[in-house]
């Protein structure tokens, strides 16, 4: 896979253009080899429905192509103010009649440009060498991101993730070139680039920013680099400008925030919290933690880079490949009394170091900034071509070695990959039927109504098969949206607009009597419609089915008392009932509101480190006031007058934090914290 290089073309540092270039019909071979590989594993792992699809990405791309701002308020949460035109492509292939299976594979086959792109990054990090030499470069590379378990679960979906990942690897490829022969067209062509992607994609940015320490790494005088960066920054602003500009300018327009609901702590709509957003899922809660992350990236579990078991071999083989370099430096430097380590192809080393000078910076934003690999993937590439260089550069003499430690690599990951990954997270059979097989009364399909939607799993993506002119409002799930202030007020108004055709939804077979003790129950509905004065109406009820798709579980708490288990469906079956104004009495209702927010908000205050952001809205569940806070993942609620706090996603039990009374009385100090990603909280008097 990998072999030396002469030693005249080490003396002189390069080779004859004949010698270097690849001809196209070798590229085309390679690229044709990378998109039946993509196309393969699409079938073979099934059509993917991920929580996002059904959550936000359909009804993205669906209000790329219709205005929903006038009629919709937060329907998929705040995900549905996101740049939704990345999700176009797939919103317009799965609404095209298309079978599902066509579907995914003209997925697939554009997905497999990113193994494309990982093909030319790895030749342009020895640009010097012979064309056999770049092209088993490029081959090892490409082998170790195709076994990246992260771009193997997205092949052939509908995430936006790995398709952005290829503008930025695009970017990349031409600052590798530009490290080589810098010029002004290869420095804009590679910001503009990296800036379309930060505005398609904002976690892109990392990226972005990581390439202007590749320009300062050049072996060039500092006027010079100054000026590329500079150039640089202007060409990363006109591409994000362009690509930005017209969701933004809408945002504007709507929200007086042109990144609503990102950055609203600068912007600050009163329709949106003020406060940080930075999930804490996958950051490393201590600098250990941080440290060992390439190493725990190996083992087959959940929730370490990923919420899938996600094993990734790559970057603890370039710590171990950068820690022999630098010890083999320090041997010829030190241990051979000071002489000089020979002398390399100069070109080589300096694209060499500067690609890697990027992508430790892109590594510590990363980790800073989420630990999430889905947001990692072009850099993930860019690790393995770096770790193959870096391997070639310390086996030149012995490239057998080298063939050896890729081949031993490849075989480990892929056991891995068959035994310890999570290829696919909510994966079912391909069928002749279309992405989703939504069944839709004929009633609900032709009568606008306004749906408040109740649940953590918004079902955005209903908007698309009900009347055109009906309304979606998620106000009841992971961001709930209050009676009161500017989301109140957008609520209400929309709610005066489509009365009395309203109606609320929700993930269920039917809506239950309270003492049937099944979810979801009339008390929850009413609770939840309760803060803008609405109750649920029994007698006009209808089911939406989405065959084929498993129900979506999610957590309901209740009180203490037992509930009938409810059986996992093959299909989503959705319940929806019409809303009629609530005529009773709710003064005292409204006081045990009052009661449950102040004490909530003692319980923040005691330990602002586990419930972020803070502030949120009380959900009123019929027998519990719950709160649910999207940075840390966590539940805290009020039952049977006890407080208890939950981090769901680790499995962890349930923590009491004493009685609301006692809050009220005279609040307890607490000890809390994030340890070893798990949340910690005890009483200390």
């Amino acid at each position: 896979m990998i072999s030396g290089v002469s030693a005249p073309a080490v003396a002189t540092g390069a080779r004859s253009p004949r010698d270097s270039a690849i001809g196209t019909r070798t590229r085309l071979l390679i690229y044709g080899a990378c998109t039946l590989f993509a196309v393969i594993c699409n079938y073979a792992l099934g059509k993917e429905l991920a929580w996002d699809v059904l959550n936000y990405h359909v009804y993205a791309g669906f209000s790329a192509v219709h205005d929903r701002l006038a009629q919709d308020y937060f329907a998929a949460g705040p995900q549905s103010y996101l740049n939704p035109y990345v999700y176009l492509p797939f919103y317009l292939l799965a609404s095209s009649g298309l079978p599902a299976l066509a579907v995914g594979s003209v997925l697939a086959i554009a997905h497999s440009a990113i193994l494309w792109l990982t093909f030319e990054l790895a030749i342009r990090l020895r640009p010097s060498a012979a064309a056999a030499v770049r092209i088993r470069l490029g081959l090892a590379a490409t082998a170790l991101a195709a076994v990246n378990p992260i771009l193997l679960q997205q092949i052939g979906s509908s995430f936006a993730d790995i398709t952005t990942a290829e503008v930025v690897l695009a970017g990349w490829v031409m600052l590798a070139a530009a490290v080589h022969a810098p010029t002004a067209a290869r420095i804009l062509g590679a910001a503009a680039l990296l800036g379309a992607a930060a505005a398609l994609k904002p976690t892109n940015a990392l990226a972005a920013i990581a390439g202007t320490a590749v320009l300062l790494l050049l072996r060039r005088p500092l006027r010079e680099r100054l000026r590329d960066c500079w150039l640089y920054v202007a060409g990363v602003g006109v591409g994000f400008a362009v690509f930005a500009a017209p969701w933004a300018i809408r945002m504007w327009m709507r929200f007086r925030n042109p990144f609503f609901p990102l950055l609203n702590g600068v912007f600050r709509s009163p329709e949106f919290t003020t406060e940080t957003l930075r999930h804490y899922r996958f950051i490393p809660t201590s600098l250990a933690a941080a440290l060992w992350r390439p190493f725990a990236m190996l083992d087959p579990a959940r929730l370490i880079h990923s919420e899938l078991s996600s094993p990734d071999p790559r970057y603890a083989l370039l710590v171990v490949l950068l820690c022999a370099l630098a010890g083999r430096w320090l041997w010829r430097r030190f241990a051979r009394g000071g002489a000089p380590p020979t002398p390399r192809a100069g070109a080589d080393d300096a694209t060499l170091a500067a690609v890697a000078g990027g992508l430790a910076v892109a590594w510590v934003i990363w980790l800073a900034g989420s630990g999430n690999s889905r947001y990692f993937l072009a850099m993930a590439c860019v690790a393995g071509a770096i770790a193959v260089a870096l391997l070639d550069r310390l086996a030149a003499a012995r490239p057998k070695t080298a063939n050896f430690i890729l081949i031993l690599l490849l075989a480990a990951q892929i056991v891995q990959l068959s035994i310890g990954a999570e290829l696919r997270s909510s994966a079912v059979p391909w069928n002749s039927g279309p992405w989703l097989e939504v069944q839709v009364p004929q009633r609900l399909a032709t009568e606008p109504n306004l749906y408040l939607t109740i649940g953590i799993q918004s079902h955005s993506y209903i908007a698309a098969y009900l009347a055109p002119a009906s309304g979606v409002v998620n106000f009841s799930g992971g961001y709930a949206l209050g009676g009161t202030g500017a989301n109140g007020e957008q609520v209400r108004a929309l709610v005066r607009r489509y009365a009395p055709h309203l109606r609320f939804l929700t993930q269920g077979r039917a809506l239950y009597a309270d003492a049937a003790r099944r979810e979801p129950s009339v008390a929850r509905i009413d609770g939840a419609l309760g803060r803008f004065g609405l109750r649920a109406d029994p007698s006009d009820c209808a089911t939406i089915t989405l065959r084929g798709v498993p129900a979506q579980v999610e957590a309901v708490l209740v009180d203490s008392a037992p509930r009938a288990a409810e059986p996992r469906a093959a299909s989503t079956t959705l319940i929806t009932c019409r809303i009629e104004p609530d005529t009773r009495d709710r003064t005292a209702e409204l006081a045990r509101a009052r009661i449950a927010d102040a004490v909530l908000d003692r319980v923040e205050d005691a330990c602002p480190a586990l419930f972020q952001p803070r502030r949120m809205v009380t959900e009123d569940r019929g027998r519990s006031w719950l709160r649910l806070y999207g940075n840390t993942d966590i539940s805290l609620w009020i039952s049977n007058g006890w407080v208890r706090f939950i981090d769901p996603l680790h499995g962890d039990d349930a923590v009491v934090l004493g009685r609301a009374s006692d809050w009220i009385a005279r609040p307890p100090r607490i000890a809390c914290g994030l340890r070893a990603g798990h949340a910690r909280a005890r009483i200390l008097n």
